[in-house]
């Protein structure tokens, strides 16, 4: 990192002032490491198992392999929108959005039932590799679940913990809470709209949108972004410009995962590429691509892209997969993700942020949906 003052972040002095959306990526992880290292602490003294297998975990899991895709847009959001100087709360605010990643990644591949996460075993799977090892009674799946559970649970009651102890500590502690606030329950709603669409079979368009808006968007971007510009005291005009920004790159960000989920190298994203087809969920990429099949006459792809068995063989996802090509489902998702980073770019560029935030801004659009972003992202 630059030779500052070490002005910010944990008790021990540790962290150095970020200058950038990558030195504070950095400074998150000594924040993350000396947290964590706190809360392994207070597990310990509860209970030994309970700090080893569950304690233990949450904490390697938000050290390993991470993208830091929201402590770049948090960090983004507070210099956009004025932020300068002592930076601590800003990235005691990263570090707890890092803790909920955490917790949501736990639940989603256990209720997706996803092998892989960061290139690695999915904790559930962890779980039921080590009930089997111990050679411990009951069905291993069954303690896997339940122990997962409790995991992602630990996590986000270490990410309010922090979030509370920064929202104390700033003068802008009660608007930090409440976009905190809402953005919990939008990711329970983003998570449950995905089951039930699952569940119901559901095909449509809007919905899609609906899941990718609550689950993704919402939290990936807008909030994170939101959280930084709270720490700001930003005005009204800017929050909403960079909340309009957020938004449009957390779909074009979703949509690109999306389409990983579909096309991506494991070996590259770090999760299955197969896992959204061979379950058929709700993806904007899957429903536009009903809509294709049907407005086309083409039979052969509406059927197969139909709802149908729970689990599909790798025969069937293959045939998805074609389906998806040529109804030119993938080319309408692509001009999307385009059109979506050239928005936001736009919205970010109405509130005469200074060149530094400019570029970051545009790099990280940049980043989440895999696009160039033109002219637009140079002028904003």
């Amino acid at each position: 990192m630059l030779g500052v003052q070490p002005t910010v972040a944990d008790p021990a002095g540790l962290v150095e002032e970020p200058r950038t959306a990558r030195d504070a990526a950095r400074a998150v992880e000594t924040v993350l490491e000396h947290h964590l290292e706190t809360a392994l602490g207070r597990a310990r003294d509860v209970d030994p198992l309970f700090a080893r297998d569950v304690a233990g975990r949450v904490s390697a899991f938000v050290q390993r392999g991470a993208k830091r895709l929201r402590t770049a847009f948090a960090w983004c959001g507070w210099r956009a929108a004025g932020g300068s100087g002592d930076a601590t709360a800003v990235l005691h605010t990263e570090a707890a959005l890092e803790l909920l990643q955490a917790c949501a990644l736990v639940h989603d591949d256990l209720m997706d039932g996803s092998p892989l996460r960061r290139g690695a075993p999915a904790v559930h799977v962890c779980f039921a590799l080590m009930h089997r090892a111990a050679r411990m009674t009951g069905p291993p799946d069954s303690f896997a679940t339940s122990a997962a559970v409790l995991t992602g649970d630990l996590a986000l009651a270490w990410a309010d913990d922090l979030l509370t102890e920064t929202a104390l500590g700033s003068p802008h502690g009660r608007r930090l809470f409440l976009e905190w606030q809402a953005m919990r329950g939008e990711i329970v709603a983003g998570q449950y709209r995905d089951i039930h669409a699952q569940a119901a079979t559901s095909s449509g368009v809007d919905q899609a949108l609906t899941i990718a808006t609550l689950k993704s968007a919402l939290y990936t971007v807008e909030r994170p972004m939101a959280l930084g510009t709270a720490l700001a005291a930003a005005d009204e005009y800017t929050l909403h410009a960079l909340r309009s920004a957020g938004r449009c790159a957390g779909l074009a960000f979703q949509l690109r995962d999306d389409l990983c989920g579909a096309f991506g190298d494991p070996a590259l994203t770090g999760k299955p590429a197969d896992n959204d087809l061979r379950t058929r969920k709700l993806t904007y990429l899957l429903a536009v691509a009903v809509r294709l099949a049907h407005a086309a006459g083409d039979e052969e792809a509406a059927v197969v892209l139909a709802p149908g068995a729970a689990h599909r063989s790798e025969y069937t996802v293959e045939r998805m997969r074609a389906a998806l090509e040529r109804t030119g489902d993938r080319t309408v998702v692509e001009s999307k993700i385009a059109g979506l980073a050239a928005t936001s770019l736009r919205h970010f560029a109405t509130i005469g942020a200074g060149p530094g935030p400019r570029r970051e801004f545009a790099a990280l659009v940049e980043r989440a949906p895999g696009v160039a972003p033109g002219p637009t992202g140079e002028g904003a």
